[in-house]
C-alpha cells in the first residue's frame, strides 16, 4: 500500500501527548512512518484547534485526525481544513454545531463527575486519589499514579466553548464507545457515535482510558482507517 496518511493524535482533558505512547509503537509496527501528537495547551478551544491547525498545515499529504476525549471536539473543528481525509474519535466528544463539551457532559453526567475540583486560578483537575477510578481503572495503580501526576488540567471554560462547523459532516469518521467510561458517559458516546453515520463504530470493555489500556485494539480502528483513506 502506497500513501498513507499522517496521523495526527490529539489528546483530551486530564492527560498530555504522552497518553498516546503505546499507541505511537503500535502505529510505528504497522508501517506509519508520519505520527504526531500534538501538545495542546487546554486554554480555549479556539486556542487548541489553531494548534491543531499548524501541525496539518506542516503535513504536505492527506491527513488522518485522532482524537481522545475532548480532542474529538478540537478534531471536529480542525477537520476541515483540505488535506483531512478522516476523523477516528476515541471515546471522545463529536459534537454538532453549537454544542460544547460541557452542554453533551450535562445530558448524561458521568460517574466520575463529583470528582472535579477546580484550583484557584480557573483550571480543572480530577481529585489525585480519585484520578485512577474514576480515569483509568482499568490500569495498574501504578500507571493511574503516573497519569495522576503528570495530568495536565483544562481551563473550566473550555468546557462551554462550541464548535461552529462540524467536520464530521462532510468528512469519514470512526468512532470507539468505551463501555465502562467514568468521564464521558457511554449512553452520550453511543448518541454521538449514531449520528455521525460512521463507518465504523467499535464498542470496547474499557475505561476513559482506552488509547492506554487498549491500545491494539484501538490501533487496529486506527489502522482501518488509515487503509480506507490511503491513496493508491
Amino acid at each position: 500500500m502506497s500513501n498513507k496518511p499522517a496521523i495526527i493524535l490529539v489528546h483530551g482533558f486530564w492527560g498530555g501527548a504522552a497518553h498516546w505512547s503505546k499507541v505511537i509503537l503500535e502505529l510505528s509496527r504497522k508501517a506509519y512512518t508520519s505520527v504526531y501528537a500534538v501538545e495542546l495547551p487546554l486554554t480555549s478551544l479556539a486556542d487548541d484547534v489553531e494548534r491543531t491547525r499548524k501541525m496539518i498545515a506542516q503535513q504536505q499529504g492527506p491527513v488522518l485526525l485522532v482524537g481522545h476525549s475532548y480532542g474529538g471536539a478540537v478534531i471536529t473543528e480542525a477537520g476541515n481544513q483540505p488535506n483531512v481525509v478522516g476523523l477516528v474519535y476515541i471515546a471522545a466528544f463529536a459534537p454538532d454545531a453549537g454544542e460544547s463539551p460541557g452542554g453533551i457532559t450535562q445530558e448524561h453526567l458521568p460517574v466520575a463527575a463529583p470528582n472535579l475540583v477546580p484550583d484557584s486560578d480557573g483550571y480543572l483537575w480530577i481529585k489525585r486519589d480519585k484520578f485512577h477510578e474514576s480515569f483509568c481503572q482499568d490500569m495498574t495503580r501504578d500507571e493511574g499514579l503516573v497519569m495522576a501526576a503528570t495530568q495536565k488540567a483544562p481551563l473550566a471554560g473550555t468546557f462551554g466553548d462550541t464548535i461552529s462547523t462540524p467536520a464530521w459532516k462532510a468528512k469519514p469518521s470512526w468512532y470507539q464507545i468505551s463501555s465502562e467510561d467514568r468521564m464521558i458517559s457511554p449512553e452520550n458516546q453511543e448518541r454521538m457515535s449514531a449520528r455521525l453515520g460512521a463507518k465504523k463504530v467499535i464498542t470496547l470493555k474499557a475505561s476513559h482510558a482506552s488509547l492506554a489500556s487498549q491500545p491494539s485494539e484501538v490501533t487496529a480502528l486506527i489502522d482501518e482507517a488509515g487503509r480506507a483513506t490511503s491513496q493508491t
